[in-house]
This record gives structure tokens, C-alpha cells and sequence, in this order.
């Protein structure tokens, strides 16, 4: 909330004139994403490899189908506040399916059966009714988002089935084994942008708000996805196989 105050406060200044429009904010923007490089480097990383390391893929890919199988439910709502109805049955069927054959959520029965993701949020769900983007912003720990999206947090975590679970203790368990997920999942990118040939913020920045912009009124795309979780650690997609290799 104390983020969402200073950007209240914030969103009407600009940097100068060659401030890109999208992002006014950019000197606050680059400070807040050195803060979230550092911390990242110190601990989302480090642990994130550790588990990595030690946690056999099968159970990795569990657990993220587990927490796919959370924001659909999510999804679910918000496609109905949109009035998608494709993507609304969509989401219903998957939750269905894959909490009741596919163990709680660890087997992404849906997908292997052509049941597509319509994934969304609130931040969608305001664009959809004509609620404007407004500025990149930067969040301490949280990363990208806009304006919108940044007032649009506090609904979706009251729409987050895991702020529901008891004890709190559980609830706390999952809320820190869903970070190190998601930041494994990012170890899977290619090499780090050399800063001295790109700048990675403006990289981050026009990669996220591209795929944003993009996002929600489509099937999940797992390549775009991909791609907006690669901006958001700064690195550039693998170089893909050539034509005669095996891929998956």
C-alpha cells in the first residue's frame, strides 16, 4: 500500500524530455530495480538454484502445474467479469479436471487433453472495461507491473486461493515455496545481457510492457509467457535448436 501511495505521488513527474512515455518514472523505476537486482543476487537466486539442484524435475514440474492449477481459478473469475465465456468454460473445465484427475493440480491433465489456458487478472479485467495502463512502474521485490496493475494487486490477492489456507504457517510455506518457483523457473533462460551492449532495463521494460499489452484476450501462449519471465530476470531466450535436433 505505502508503494501504491508513492505512486500517487510520483506518476505526474517526469524525467525530461527524452523520457520515453510509457515510462515517466524512470529514475524511481531504475532505482527499485537495482534494489530488486541486489536482493535477487543475495537470495531469490542463490535459493532458487539450491532448489533447483537438489529437487528432481518430475517434482518441480509438479509443483508449478500445482500453483498453474491456483491462477486458474483466478482466471476463471475474471473471465466471467469480462464476459469471455470460451475463456471462462476453459478455465472452469481445468480446474475441474485437473484438480480431481490430476492429484490436486500436480498433473496438467487439461493441457494433454487441449483444454486451452485463458489466463487473467484483475489488471486485465480493468483494461477490459476501458481502464488505461498508465506509466511502467517498478515494484520493490515485485518487479514490473503498471499503474494499473499496481492498483489492481490488492484484489487479486484477496482472489489468491493460497491467502485462504490455515494454518498460517501452511499458508506461509507455500507463499515462499511459489516465489522460489517461479524465480527456478527463470534459471532455464539463456545468458545474462551483457549491460555494456544493451541496457537491461529498457530491454525489461519494453519486453514486459509488449507482452502485456498482448496478454488476455488469447490462449496461453507458453513462448510468451517464457518471454516476459525472461525480461523480468533480464536475459535473452536460448538460442533455438537447429532443424534435424530433438526438441520437445
Amino acid at each position: 500500500m505505502a508503494a501504491m501511495v508513492g505512486l500517487v505521488l510520483l506518476v505526474g513527474c517526469a524525467s525530461g524530455p527524452r523520457t520515453d512515455p510509457r515510462d515517466p518514472l524512470e529514475p524511481y523505476n531504475r532505482g527499485v530495480t537495482r534494489f530488486n537486482e541486489q536482493v535477487d543476487a543475495m537470495v531469490l537466486k542463490p535459493v532458487a538454484t539450491a532448489y533447483k539442484e537438489v529437487t528432481p524435475a518430475p517434482v518441480r514440474t509438479g509443483v508449478s502445474n500445482f500453483f498453474a492449477n491456483l491462477t486458474d481459478v483466478w482466471s476463471f473469475v475474471n473471465n466471467v467479469l469480462q464476459f469471455r465465456l470460451e475463456g471462462a468454460a476453459s478455465s472452469f473445465m481445468r480446474v475441474n479436471v485437473n484438480t480431481f484427475l490430476g492429484l490436486g493440480g500436480v498433473l496438467d491433465v487439461a493441457s494433454e487433453i487441449g483444454i486451452d489456458r485463458y489466463r487473467q487478472d484483475f489488471g486485465l479485467t480493468l483494461g477490459r472495461w476501458g481502464v488505461e495502463t498508465g506509466p511502467y512502474v517498478v515494484l520493490p521485490l515485485l518487479g514490473p507491473s503498471t499503474v494499473r496493475d499496481t492498483f489492481a494487486l490488492p484484489v487479486d490477492m484477496v482472489g489468491n486461493p493460497v491467502r485462504y489456507v490455515d494454518p498460517t504457517s501452511a499458508r506461509n510455506s507455500l507463499y515462499v515455496l511459489r516465489a522460489v518457483d517461479a524465480r527456478a523457473n527463470l534459471l532455464r533462460a539463456g545468458s545474462v545481457l551483457d549491460s555494456a551492449a544493451l541496457d537491461k532495463y529498457s530491454f525489461t521494460r519494453d519486453v514486459f510492457l509488449q507482452v502485456r499489452s498482448q496478454a488476455g484476450s488469447a490462449p496461453y501462449d507458453k513462448d510468451k509467457d517464457d518471454s516476459e519471465r525472461d525480461a523480468k530476470d533480464g536475459v535473452l531466450p536460448e538460442e533455438p535448436p537447429p532443424a534435424d535436433a530433438k526438441t520437445r
